[in-house]
């Protein structure tokens, strides 16, 4: 789970440019730029638009007249008034770079207005869609040197040095891997300092995990534990941020006993894990919590693709005999319906396919960096060009952002688990009831555990609609909620934000416009929903336990462990 978006309340407005996690292991195996080149979808778009002679005049017309008007100063053409790039009064006060910002969104309106009277499929169209937004983000104005008047006021304050730690910055990033601008300083934060904190002891260490149980806060617990599983890109602390920020540190607070898995940052050496060996970790968590807890039941909250793993846990419990040990099932922006995902579903095959895991097992793992560049090149508005201004024309230092650190904290996907994910993703198999697990087949259809899903409404990385249809695997009952935000945003969303604000409603309709229309709106976060879902599903409150672990399973180290330090 990377892809962070900036500190912007709301997680953009990209979430057409949307992929499913697991297909998204292709470009970070083979590199995203590649889907900058047409290819055959680009010749059935100009074949489209050449049978029609008349829009194209139409629309050609149409561009020239404007463009007359802004060579004579009368258009009325201006961003909008959420577009940061052109909020410098010289771009509307200097007749020049006016000039220029309209003649650039006249032509960029243009491409799009094509792009829409083409008459492509849902392929193709996804495909273009991305080709054109790409090279409109990077052809802006407000990134060339000599346009942007930012940046010309930085290089006269500094007497050039801007552009000196520009070129400085520009030689920094391109130098190793992701290969794309900066987003955070990366000294602005230390792992069990400043991120990380809430406290808790390593209660088990495997070769594949580190388990953390976290200390008790509050006198009463609840005395069903609820075991987190983070997911397997990038660090667990996503869940255990800044204080006040921290999720884990919320539920802890709230009475709730957690407990959560530290993934170990694979190397060639574990090329062999694959599925079954990250299901049975969450199996083996489940027994020690179960263990620990002195119960025989526990409830599941899995983010990202750690609910991909968890889910096909569920399936083996189901298939086993032994869902009775799930009080409570949860998901937080976890795709799990490959299908119509957005970009990735529209240009992935089994040939594809065959190729990315070929290369990553050569490797015997695939690069969190790669993922990183993948991830930032589909919402290149936000997390290329943006820092590009920042970093190298301005000559500016990265902001500290939290998330933004956790993000460039990357780590490795094991062949294996790369290999099974893709072809989870390619055969849809958790939809087709092709899924096994442990030897299970896995029909979440025949849950009957209650399930709370979150989504996020400007996802650009599991569309909130994809969530919505993995939601409708499951049976038994399920809580939708849908938040405000994106991928991250949606996740680390705290109280006390006044923008935010939560969709949710107990029924399932088909169609999730329906859901949108019919949902109840909350003001807040869906922690203080998930919370009182969690207070309904944990049992009676007892005293909270003294110390951490048991006999069995005696505390190790203090959180946050020694798996997250792992590079």
């Amino acid at each position: 789970m990377t892809g962070a978006e900036p500190d912007r309340g709301l997680g953009g407005d990209n979430a057409d440019v949307a992929a499913p996690l697991d297909s998204l292991f292709i470009d970070a195996a083979l590199g995203p730029l590649r889907r900058l080149i047409p290819g055959r979808a680009g010749v059935r778009m100009a074949l489209s638009l050449a049978a029609k002679p008349r829009i194209l005049a139409r629309r050609s017309a149409s561009t020239a007249g404007e463009l007359t008007k802004v060579a004579f100063g009368r258009s009325s053409l201006a961003p909008g008034p959420k577009d940061r790039r052109f909020t410098d009064a010289a771009w509307a006060g200097n007749p020049l770079l006016r000039r220029t910002v309209q003649t650039y969104l006249a032509t960029a309106a243009l491409a799009r207005e094509l792009l829409s009277d083409a008459d492509l499929g849902w392929s193709d169209r996804e495909r273009m869609s991305f080709v054109i937004d790409n090279l409109i983000e990077a052809l802006s104005p407000s990134n060339a040197p000599l346009a942007n008047p930012a940046a010309l006021k930085a290089a006269l304050d500094t007497g050039g040095r801007s552009y000196l730690r520009g070129a400085v910055n520009f030689a920094r990033d391109m130098s190793l891997p992701p290969r794309v601008p900066s987003m955070v300083d990366r000294d602005a934060f230390n792992v069990g300092s400043d991120l990380a904190v809430t406290p808790g002891q390593v209660v088990l260490r495997t070769d594949t995990f580190e388990l953390i149980q976290y200390a008790a806060q509050t006198e009463q617990v609840r005395q069903l534990p609820m075991l987190l599983v983070p997911p397997t890109i990038n660090k667990y602390y996503i869940a255990d941020l800044a204080p006040d920020r921290s999720m884990v540190e919320y539920f802890v607070q709230s009475g709730q006993q957690v407990f959560l898995m530290s993934w170990r940052n694979p190397g060639a050496d574990h090329a062999d894990w694959g599925l079954d060996t990250y299901v049975q970790a969450v199996l083996d968590a489940m027994d020690a919590v179960e263990g620990i807890c002195q119960v025989d039941q526990s409830i599941l909250f899995s983010l990202c693709a750690g609910g991909i793993i968890s889910s096909l846990l569920l399936g083996h419990l189901i298939d086993t005999g032994q869902e009775g040990r799930l009080a409570g099932f949860a998901l937080g922006v976890t795709l799990l319906d490959q299908s119509r995902a957005g970009l990735m579903s529209s240009v992935t095959s089994p040939q594809l396919v065959a190729v990315a895991t070929a290369k990553s097992a050569r490797m015997g793992y695939l690069d969190g960096r790669s993922l990183a560049e993948v991830f930032a090149w589909l919402r290149p508005g936000d997390l290329i060009w943006n820092y590009w201004v920042n970093n190298y024309l301005l000559g500016k230092s990265p902001p500290a952002f939290d998330v933004l650190y956790w993000n460039a904290d990357t780590t490795r996907l094991t062949a294996g688990l790369h290999a099974d994910f893709m072809r989870l993703a390619i055969d849809n198999a958790l939809v087709e009831g092709t899924a096994t697990a442990l030897g299970s087949p896995v029909d979440l259809s025949k849950a009957t555990v209650d399930s709370y899903v979150i989504a996020g409404i400007a996802d650009h990385i599991c569309p909130w609609v994809s969530c919505y249809r993995s939601a409708q695997l499951f049976g038994g009952r399920t809580r939708f909620v849908l938040s405000t935000s994106g991928h991250i945003a949606a996740l680390v969303n705290p109280p006390g934000n006044e923008k935010s604000n939560y969709r949710v409603g107990e029924d399932i309709p088909d169609d999730p416009q329906t859901f949108l229309a019919e949902a109840t709106r909350e003001q807040g976060t869906w922690w203080q929903d998930f919370a009182r879902w969690l207070a309904e599903h944990a049992g009676e409150d007892r005293p909270a336990p003294m110390e951490a672990g048991d006999a069995e399973h005696p505390p190790l180290t203090p959180a946050p462990g020694t798996y997250v330090f792992a590079t």
